[in-house]
C-alpha cells in the first residue's frame, strides 16, 4: 500500500491537485493511470502476476482443465485453494502481510523483529534485573498496516504492576489511560508470567479501559486493550481455575458492548480475538472465519455477509448464520474467541489439548434462528470425532446449556449446530460454542505372524525339555540351582502361552463418529470406552510371569556370583527360601501397585493399551510417556536387573578367563568352551532383552527393522 494512492482534499480547496501515481517495475502512467507491464499488476504495478491466476476456457471445450494454483511463500493448495501463512496473503500468498525486523537507532533504541499486520511486536529488549519487572520486554510497537512499518514504540516504566494499573486506571484521563492500556498490553505479553492474579487484574483493566462510553474502537486504547485480552488466552488452562469468575464475566459482556460501537476495524483483529460488527437494518447476517496455516484469527480471513453466501466448504474454519423473527433486525455485533478460556464449565472437563472456540453474538433484535458451525480439530492425527454437543453459555449458571440447539448432519466433516428461540431461551446477546469428543483411531495389531508362533511354540518345548530335565536330575547339582531353573523354565513357558493365545485383544472398536442424537454436554473431549472382554485379565498375566522371568533370571545371576565368592560352601542355606519370596512375590507387587494406580473399569486405557493387550504407554498423540505403567511397570524394574545381570556377566567372564597359575596346561578350560559357558550364561540371564532397549533409543529406519527383527528372534527361540 502506498500512502500516495489515496489523497485527502478539502472539497473547498479549488487549487488542490491530486498527485500522480509512481508506478512500479516499469509500468507507464497514462492519463493518471498506470499500465502495467504483462507479469505485474496492481494500481501501481506493486502485485506479481501469475500466469495461472486466470485462464480462460472455451465453453464449447468440454475436456479444458483449469490447471491448479502455485502458492508461494510456502503456501499449501488445498482443494484448489492456496492455504497462506499469516505473513503472507492474497490468492497465491504473493501479498506481504508483515513488518520487517526494525533494528535499533538512536532515536528509537529498541529492536522489534518481524511481525503480522495490525498486531502488537514486543522489543528484544528487557527490563533490568533490578526492576519489579525483571526480565519483561521493554515495549512494544504496532505493525501498521497502510504503511507496513512499525508506530513510534510504547514503553514501560519497569517498576510498574498490573495491581498499579489497576489501582489507578478509573480515575485516569484519557492520555493517562493510553499509558496504562500500552503497559498492560506489554505486562501481558509473556504467558508464562500471567498467574491467576495477573489474569484478573488484567480481565478488570482492560473491562475498566472499554466500559467507556467515551472510547470508539479506533482509539489505541481500545486496541491495546483488546490486544492485552486476545494475550490472555494465552495462558495455561490451569491458571484460569483460580482467576476471578465475575471478572472475566464482565469482560466478555463489555466485549460485546463494544462489538457494536463502531463499523469493523482491522486492528480489533487480533491472534487470539476478533470483533466484528454490521449497521443498519439486516434481515440475516453470515459471518464466516477461513482457514489458514496456523490457527490464528487473520482480518483478511473473516467476512460478514447480510445474505448467506455460497463459500467453499473445505475454506470454512468456523460459521455463523443469524436469521430475525419479524423481517429484520437492527445491528449485530461479533465477538470470536480462539478457545474458551473465558468460559470455564464444571459440567464440561477437558482432557486433551483440543481448541473450543467460542462465538459471542450481540443482537440488538431477539433471533429466530442461529446456525453454526466449527471444523473438526482434533489434536493429533491418531484421533477423531466421536460426538459433540451444541450450547451456549449462561451467565446466571456459570456454565454451558443446551436450551433449544440441536445437531445437524454435515458431509463437509464439520460439526453444524441450529439453536431456535423456544421459550425464549436464546438471548440478545449469547455465547455459542460446540464441545466435541474425540476417540482414538486404534490401529489394532494384525494375528501373529507363523514366525512369531514357531519360535514361542518352540520355545515352549524346550522349556519344558529342561525343567523336566533339572527335575529328574537334581540330586547330582543340589536343590538351589534346580529351584531357579525350573521357576525360570516355569514363568517362561506360561508367559510365551498367554503372548500366544492373549497378546491380541478380541473386542475391537470401530473407528467412526457415534453422533448420538440427543444434544447432551459430555463430561470430557475424550471418549472413553469402558472395560470389555478378557485384554486387561490378560495384560496383567503377562506383565506379571513376564517380570518374574527376570526376577528369577536375576536371582539365578546373584547365584552364580555367590557360587563364585564362596566356592567351598556354596550358596547360604536360606537362599532357595528367599528366592521364592522374591521371585514370585516382587513381580507381583509390581503388578499390584500398576493395577491400583492406572486401572478404572470406565477406564482401562490408563493401565493397558487398546491396540494390543500390553501395557500402556503413549499418550494420545502416540509418544512415549514416562507416566505410564509401560515406564515404570515394566521397562524401569527390567532395565534394572538386565544392568545387575550384565555386570554378574562380566564377573563371570573375567573369572573363567583369568589363568590360574598354579595349574597345569592340562587343566585348563578351553577357551571355546569359555565362550560357550559365558554366552550360556548370557541367555539364562534374559541378556538379549538389550536389543529391545536399543531399539527403543534407535531413530534409524534401517537398523531399526534389522534390530526388530534380531530382537524378535532372540525372544521367541530364548
Amino acid at each position: 500500500f502506498q500512502s500516495n494512492d489515496i489523497t485527502t482534499i478539502s472539497p473547498l480547496d479549488t487549487t488542490a491537485t491530486i498527485p500522480s501515481l509512481v508506478c512500479q517495475n516499469n509500468g507507464t502512467l497514462q492519463h493518471g493511470i498506470c499500465i502495467c507491464q504483462d507479469d505485474w499488476t496492481g494500481v501501481i504495478c506493486n502485485i506479481l502476476f501469475q500466469s495461472n491466476d486466470i485462464t480462460t476456457i472455451s465453453p464449447l471445450d468440454t475436456t479444458a482443465t483449469i490447471p491448479s494454483l502455485v502458492c508461494q511463500n510456502n503456501g499449501t493448495l488445498q482443494h484448489g485453494i492456496c492455504i497462506c501463512q499469516d505473513d503472507w496473503t492474497g490468492v497465491i500468498c504473493n501479498i506481504s502481510n508483515f513488518c520487517l525486523e526494525l533494528k535499533p537507532t538512536p532515536s528509537r533504541p529498541y529492536t522489534f523483529p518481524k511481525t503480522f499486520l495490525d498486531q502488537f511486536a514486543s522489543s528484544i529488549e528487557r527490563c533490568p534485573p533490578e526492576t519489579a519487572n525483571a526480565g519483561m520486554h521493554q515495549a512494544s510497537a504496532l505493525c501498521n498496516r497502510n504503511t507496513h512499518l512499525f508506530d513510534p514504540p510504547n514503553i514501560l516504566n519497569c517498576s510498574l504492576t498490573l495491581d498499579n494499573i489497576n489501582a489507578w486506571v478509573s480515575g485516569a484521563t484519557q492520555e493517562q489511560k493510553q499509558n496504562l492500556a500500552s503497559s498492560t498490553q506489554i505486562l501481558t505479553s509473556i504467558p508464562e508470567r500471567l498467574t491467576p492474579q495477573n489474569i484478573t487484574n488484567a480481565a478488570q483493566i482492560a473491562n475498566a479501559l472499554l466500559s467507556d462510553l467515551q472510547l470508539t474502537q479506533t482509539t489505541n486504547i481500545a486496541v491495546s486493550a483488546v490486544a492485552t485480552v486476545s494475550q490472555l488466552l494465552n495462558a495455561s488452562h490451569e491458571m484460569f481455575s483460580s482467576v476471578n469468575i465475575t471478572a472475566i464475566s464482565e469482560l466478555t459482556q463489555t466485549l460485546l458492548e463494544v462489538s457494536l460501537r463502531e463499523e469493523p476495524n482491522p486492528l480489533l483483529v487480533q491472534p487470539n480475538m476478533a470483533v466484528q460488527s454490521l449497521k443498519g437494518e439486516i434481515k440475516q447476517v453470515q459471518l464466516t472465519a477461513f482457514k489458514g496455516l496456523s490457527d490464528n484469527f487473520s482480518p483478511d480471513r473473516i467476512q460478514l455477509y447480510t445474505t448467506e453466501a455460497e463459500v467453499d466448504k473445505n475454506r470454512v474454519d468456523l460459521q455463523m448464520n443469524v436469521a430475525f423473527s419479524g423481517g429484520f433486525g437492527k445491528d449485530v455485533g461479533f465477538v470470536l474467541y480462539d478457545n474458551d478460556q473465558f468460559f470455564q464449565s464444571k459440567s464440561f472437563q477437558p482432557s486433551l489439548d483440543t481448541k473450543r472456540r467460542v462465538i459471542s453474538a450481540n443482537l440488538q433484535e431477539t433471533p429466530e434462528i442461529v446456525q453454526f458451525q466449527f471444523t473438526v480439530t482434533p489434536s493429533a492425527d491418531s484421533m477423531s470425532l466421536n460426538d459433540f454437543a451444541c450450547v451456549f453459555w449462561s451467565y446466571s449458571e456459570n456454565d454451558w446449556i443446551t436450551d433449544g440447539c440441536t445437531k445437524l448432519e454435515s458431509p463437509s466433516g464439520s460439526a453444524v449446530c441450529s439453536c431456535k428461540n423456544q421459550q425464549k431461551a436464546l438471548k440478545q446477546k449469547a455465547n455459542f460454542a460446540i464441545l466435541m469428543t474425540y476417540g482414538i483411531n486404534y490401529k489394532y495389531s494384525e494375528a501373529l505372524h507363523w514366525i512369531s508362533i514357531t519360535g514361542c511354540a518352540l520355545s515352549v518345548l524346550g522349556l519344558s525339555a529342561t525343567a523336566l530335565y533339572q527335575i529328574k536330575t537334581r540330586k547330582a547339582r543340589g536343590g538351589s540351582p534346580t529351584v531357579l531353573v525350573v521357576n525360570i523354565c516355569l514363568s517362561m513357558m506360561v508367559f510365551y502361552l498367554l503372548f500366544i493365545f492373549g497378546i491380541n485383544n478380541p473386542v475391537q472398536y470401530e473407528n467412526v463418529a457415534k453422533v448420538s442424537d440427543q444434544n447432551k454436554i459430555p463430561e470430557s473431549d475424550y471418549n472413553k470406552y469402558p472395560d470389555e472382554g478378557p485384554c486387561t485379565a490378560f495384560t496383567a498375566l503377562l506383565q506379571y510371569f513376564l517380570l518374574a522371568t527376570f526376577t528369577w533370571n536375576t536371582l539365578y545371576g546373584i547365584h552364580v556370583y555367590m557360587l563364585f565368592q564362596n566356592s567351598v560352601s556354596g550358596t547360604p542355606r536360606w537362599f532357595p527360601k528367599v528366592s521364592m519370596a522374591v521371585g514370585w512375590g516382587l513381580p507381583a507387587v509390581i503388578v499390584g501397585i500398576s493395577l491400583g494406580s492406572t486401572y478404572r473399569v470406565e477406564d482401562p486405557l490408563g493401565y493397558r493399551q487398546e491396540e494390543f493387550c500390553w501395557l500402556a504407554s503413549v499418550d494420545h498423540k502416540q509418544r512415549f510417556h514416562i507416566t505410564k505403567p509401560m515406564f515404570w511397570g515394566f521397562v524401569l524394574p527390567l532395565m534394572i536387573m538386565l544392568i545387575l545381570n550384565t555386570a554378574i556377566l562380566l564377573h563371570f567372564s573375567y573369572k573363567i578367563c583369568k589363568t590360574n597359575p598354579n595349574l597345569n596346561r592340562s587343566r585348563t578350560t578351553p577357551l571355546k568352551k569359555k565362550i560357550l559357558s559365558s554366552f550360556s550364561l548370557a541367555v539364562m540371564l534374559g541378556l538379549s532383552w538389550v536389543t529391545g532397549y536399543i531399539l527403543l533409543i534407535t531413530q534409524e529406519k534401517t537398523l531399526k527393522l534389522i534390530l526388530s527383527v534380531v530382537f524378535c528372534l532372540l525372544t521367541t527361540t530364548q
